[in-house]
């Protein structure tokens, strides 16, 4: 494919790595988190606070890239702190170290993620958006199907050993830090002259950006504080009586899907419009969320993260094409960091809010309000007026 450029497969591939490593660990830490003392409700805050982290960084660090006119270095640098983040989390057992190992993961993703998907849309036209992201979702995802084999494949030999897997996941994390040297800077990246610093110096871009893309961040926000962490769903899987093996597997089943469908859905929302995409995803949400609050043979399980995996192909790459779509190239990466920010603070009362509702009532209710949440953002977007053509 001609619009796939060598950026384009360098950061793709770079993604894969880092998700070897980061995915793991992700379906047994909140196994290893419950086995050194952490509740459910203190899962909630650790990531929710990790989210938040990430989510301020991710605004910043984006309009900092914009500002300067570079890339590269924050990619370099945001792989590099998640890194060495992971073996600290086995290293220091005390809660205090768990939430800054985690912090400082979510730090690195907060550092590159703005720079390197704008990265992404520099190399990419309005009408091959969704296939650039869609592809760079796939890769990504491939990683998040290798990883948990992985993890499966050393419990399978070694049970409960989950320390291990914890400093074994440094390897593939060192690959992915030694082929950003590869990546080069744009000749053509237009600096953002704009004066504002500061830790919150992306806010003054809300105030200035497009309607549209107010009106469109605003949406996914809403959907935002309704989706938290995915950990919610492995806990509910290992309620329902699945071994580990079982969660992993079911982990490594959904990244398939999600790998597998999302550059076909990142084409075809080229073709048929990025918000007719996004919108099918939320209603996908909609009825995984509703499934899981009522599921409980491992059978029903499969069924369930097969449309899990749908929803994210749907939604990951396809949201930020859409953005992307709606600033001016020269404010990419503080677009896309404004909106992943203010995102991940959403994901932080999110996630406080569901540990809450699952430790007060029950986990079906813990879901069935996110299927409720889900249908009231598919409802928002199915009346907001689409100005442009890419978001049909």
């Amino acid at each position: 494919m001609k619009a796939l450029t060598r950026t384009i497969w360098l950061l793709s591939i770079i993604s894969m790595f880092a998700d070897v490593a980061s995915e793991m660990l992700y379906p047994i830490i909140p196994i290893y988190l419950k086995t050194i003392g952490f509740s459910v409700v203190l899962i909630g805050i650790l990531e929710g606070v990790a989210e938040a982290t990430a989510g301020l960084s991710k605004g910043y660090f984006g309009r900092l890239s914009d500002q300067t006119g570079r890339r590269v270095p924050f990619v370099q640098i945001g792989y590099f702190l998640s890194n060495i983040s992971k073996p600290m989390m086995v290293v220091f057992v005390y809660p205090f170290w768990v939430f800054m190992a985690r912090t400082f993961d979510r730090m690195g993703k907060g550092i590159r993620t703005g720079a390197r998907d704008a990265m992404l849309s520099d190399e990419a036209t309005e009408s091959t958006k969704g296939m650039v992201f869609g592809f760079h979702r796939s890769m990504d995802t491939l990683g998040a199907v290798i990883g948990p084999l992985l993890a499966l494949l050393f419990l399978y030999y070694y049970p409960g050993q989950y320390k291990v897997i914890f400093l074994l996941s440094f390897i593939p994390g060192i690959f992915a830090i030694l082929i950003t040297f590869f990546l080069k800077e744009s000749k053509h990246l237009v600096k953002n002259t704009t004066s504002q610093k500061g830790l919150f110096s992306f806010i003054h871009y809300w105030k200035e950006s497009p309607i549209l893309y107010r009106k469109v961040v605003v949406g996914f926000l809403v959907f935002a504080l309704f989706n938290s962490s995915d950990f919610f769903l492995l806990l509910k899987a290992t309620q329902a009586g699945l071994s580990d093996t079982w969660v992993i597997g079911i982990y490594v089943f959904y990244n398939l899907i999600y790998a597998i469908f999302s550059l076909p859905l990142g084409i075809l929302a080229d073709k048929i419009g990025l918000k007719k995409i996004f919108i099918s995803g939320l209603l996908l949400f909609a009825i995984v969320y509703f499934g899981i609050s009522i599921s409980t043979s491992p059978y029903y399980f499969i069924a369930i993260f097969f449309l899990y995996g749908l929803f994210a192909a749907a939604t990951e790459g396809i949201s930020k094409a859409w953005i992307s779509n709606l600033c001016d190239s020269k404010d990419t990466a503080t677009a896309i960091g404004t909106y992943t920010g203010f995102s991940s603070v959403a994901t932080l009362v999110a996630s406080l809010a569901a540990g809450l509702v699952w430790q007060l009532t029950t986990p079906a209710m813990t879901f069935f309000l996110a299927a409720a949440g889900g249908g009231l953002s598919l409802i928002y977007f199915l009346f907001l007026r689409s100005e442009t053509a890419e978001s049909r």
